[in-house]
């Protein structure tokens, strides 16, 4: 049976930190709009206080959480135990993101000491936390993190990384904004 919880507790943190992927999921207000999940891995996220955690965005091909973020804040975090006892952990709450050439993204990137680049940081402040059984959850084996994401970037210069990301990312697969040259544009 569920729990809800008030604020992350220390077995909580524990789980979290455990997992080596979570599951981040957003959608924009339009019931026509596509909701949207990603996986993220790198061990890129961390915990700030018992109500908040702010996860490292890499990038990729999509911009869908930064635009269903500035649209409407509403985001879902989910770990599931892939190892040990079955468990699900969802983190329900609202998101802000501080991109690369936004003020306050060089303190918030301080917290990821272990990455050099990223398209943005994501903070959710949690208004829910629930767990669940996690008895479909298949057990999985954790080999080693992939480096292509890494491997992709490192090779260009911050510039070259930074006017890809502008190209790539400037609107979601429903049009909404997402990356801006302009960040006042949010």
């Amino acid at each position: 049976m569920g729990k809800t919880y008030e604020a992350l507790d220390n077995r909580l943190i524990t789980f979290i930190k455990a997992q080596k992927v979570f599951f981040v999921a957003t959608a924009p207000l339009s019931a026509e709009g596509s909701v949207n999940v990603s996986p993220k891995g790198y061990d890129s996220l961390v915990v700030i206080d018992p109500n908040t955690v702010a996860y490292v965005d890499l990038g990729g091909s999509g911009i869908e959480t930064l635009a269903h973020i500035r649209e409407n804040s509403r985001i879902t975090l989910m770990f599931c135990a892939f190892e040990g006892p079955a468990s699900i952990l969802r983190l329900y709450g609202r998101g802000e993101a501080v991109n690369f050439n936004e003020p306050g993204f060089a303190t918030r990137m301080a917290l990821f000491p272990d990455f050099d680049r990223a398209r943005s940081v994501i903070t959710v402040h949690i208004d829910r936390i629930a767990d669940s059984c996690g008895y479909g959850v298949p057990f999985l084996d954790f080999r080693e993190e992939r480096d292509q994401l890494r491997r992709h970037t490192a090779h260009r210069s911050d510039a070259d990384w930074q006017e890809r990301r502008f190209e790539s990312n400037a609107r979601s697969i429903d049009g909404l904004p997402g990356l801006s040259r302009h960040p006042s544009a949010f």
